[in-house]
């Protein structure tokens, strides 16, 4: 099984953040967001993963590649970078790693965290993930037929058709199969507002005869912006405390009070402080004499006699501050 996450994005919703740090990469809760999209995709299958394309713009950067291949290694699978060299749609974005297109393939877009409870059915010609919704029609929808089978795909419908909302996971049992509807579109120039769509090739697999079905996922969460991000952490949170142990024993937690579920990296020192709920403490964090709530503090930065609720701090960030709502991007100073 092959796994493609086309993630070339470059997340200025996230910003200042992903002035540095590509946005799949920015951590909640000791792991890189594209990290938990492997994993929970994994979660859903017993066959092995052998390949893991990240389609990406060439200014993530060598560091960045280096990580995206060491997530991939660590499900035992090949890592494997692609570039997108001009942002085409979603169908484009997949073809940039035509390579990978063959056998039980995943699609994942890189700002989707999901929950799912089940194992799929591999032997189904194609399963799109869903979730029900309020508004549809801010989403593109499925609507099936009494099989469960889909019948339309209908993007951002004005009028009530489906609440069922395609959240950006796709399984195609051929992978090959995709591939030769994506590059008719390329090759056709067939084209929604300037881009290619995944959309179109799904439904001339599905004239042609291809049956796609919906599974749907318990919990939806998205990354897009600092807000929906900090929310993402504390739904994470709230359900890995129970299997997990958060608190790395390399901290040192000293005078201190930890509200739970909080997450506490490797070699983090908190002194005369209070930390949670829902907050992260990325690897090598320093605080002292601080107050901090429902935020994520990035790896080796230095929180001191400050107060800050609902922030976003990046990598190597010095912070004093009273009572303030954040958001720094790495190596920034605020006093």
């Amino acid at each position: 099984m092959n796994i493609i996450i086309p993630m070339a994005g470059m997340g200025k919703r996230m910003r200042p953040h992903t002035v540095t740090t590509p946005k799949p990469l920015i951590p909640i809760a000791g792991k890189p967001m594209v990290h938990r999209i492997v994993e929970d995709i994994v979660k859903t299958t017993d066959q092995q993963v052998e390949e893991i394309a990240f389609v990406i713009s060439r200014a993530f950067g060598e560091e960045a590649e280096k990580n995206l291949i060491a997530v991939a290694e660590k499900f035992g699978a090949q890592g494997k970078i692609f570039y997108q060299e001009t942002p085409l749609g979603t169908a484009h974005a997949i073809l940039c790693a035509s390579e990978c297109l063959h056998g039980n393939t995943f699609i994942a877009f890189a700002d989707t965290l999901f929950k799912a409870s089940f194992s799929i059915d591999t032997s189904k010609d194609a399963i799109i993930w869903t979730q029900k919704v309020a508004d549809p029609s801010a989403f593109g929808v499925v609507k099936m037929n009494e099989d469960g089978i889909i019948t339309e795909f209908i993007e951002k419908p004005q009028e009530f058709v489906s609440d069922l909302a395609i959240i950006g996971v796709y399984y195609f049992k051929d992978g090959q199969n995709l591939k030769n509807e994506l590059q008719y579109l390329i090759d056709h120039d067939i084209k929604i507002k300037g881009e290619f769509q995944i959309t179109d090739a799904m439904e001339n697999m599905k004239v042609k005869g291809l049956k796609f079905y919906s599974d749907q996922v318990t919990e939806w969460l998205d990354c897009g912006n600092k807000d929906a991000t900090l929310y993402t952490l504390e739904r994470i949170l709230e359900i890995k405390q129970h299997t997990e142990n958060l608190i790395n024993p390399s901290a040192v937690i000293e005078n201190s009070t930890i509200i739970a579920p909080c997450f506490i990296g490797e070699h983090v020192v908190v002194r005369n402080a209070v930390i949670g709920p829902h907050t992260s403490l990325e690897n090598n964090v320093i605080v002292e004499n601080s107050i901090i709530a429902n935020s994520i503090i990035g790896d080796h930065s230095c929180v001191k006699n400050s107060v800050i609720h609902k922030s976003l701090l990046g990598n190597h960030v010095n912070c004093q501050a009273k009572s303030e709502e954040l958001s720094l991007g790495d190596y920034s100073f605020k006093y």
